[in-house]
């Protein structure tokens, strides 16, 4: 893997393991001596916590909540991304606007309109990691996870995800990794596929 600035997306439907497959990727990468920034959105920051308590507090409508996304992100770029993969650092995001495509697609937005718009400030990663599981395994997992469903966490609202972040695999920068195996040997086929890029 050369030293040039990296930008990496793990985008899949809940319970495909992103978040446990983006820290055991940034121990790998850091063991490697290379500066590693996790990172997830929506963010922590101001906007990325008006979305997230709306989880709690109601809805946003459809073009707010896409308003909020398109803000949160221009900041994290800004503020993150762009300067981290500059200076020669890999970032290593769980979710993106790959995920707008497929949620707020869902709700009723064209998902290339979503692309388009955040195409225009938001970097093209390079290299987006899919993970796939059938919408029934995900489904087994975030019950025994957390034992409660939000509005995308049910079949039919998983299935428009899955097969949208599945559309997303023929792209050049992208590959889609099968995550019913263990979590080591999904790791490992990352570590490949990166290794690869």
């Amino acid at each position: 893997m050369n030293k040039e600035g990296k930008l990496i997306v793990i985008e899949g439907i809940d319970g495909t393991g992103k978040s446990t497959q983006s820290g055991l990727l940034a121990e790998h990468l850091r063991a490697q001596g290379r500066e590693v920034i996790e990172s997830h959105e929506p963010t922590n920051g101001p906007w990325g916590r008006k979305l997230r308590e709306s989880a709690t507090t109601g809805r946003l409508t459809i073009e707010d909540e896409l308003e909020y996304f398109l803000k949160d992100r221009k900041q994290h770029v800004d503020e993150l991304i762009n300067p981290i993969v500059k200076r020669g650092g890999i970032v290593i995001l769980d979710r993106y606007y790959f995920s707008s495509m497929a949620y707020q697609g869902y709700r009723g937005i064209d998902p290339t309109e979503i692309r388009a718009k955040n195409e225009v400030f938001a970097p093209v990663p390079d290299h987006l990691i899919i993970l796939d599981l059938p919408v029934k395994t995900a489904l087994e997992r975030i019950g025994a996870r957390d034992g409660a469903t939000n509005e995308f966490e049910k079949k039919d609202a998983l299935q428009f995800c899955r097969d949208l972040f599945l559309s997303l695999g023929t792209e050049t920068f992208a590959s889609v990794i099968d995550t019913s195996k263990s979590i080591q040997q999904v790791q490992e086929e990352i570590r490949r596929e990166v290794e690869d890029f």
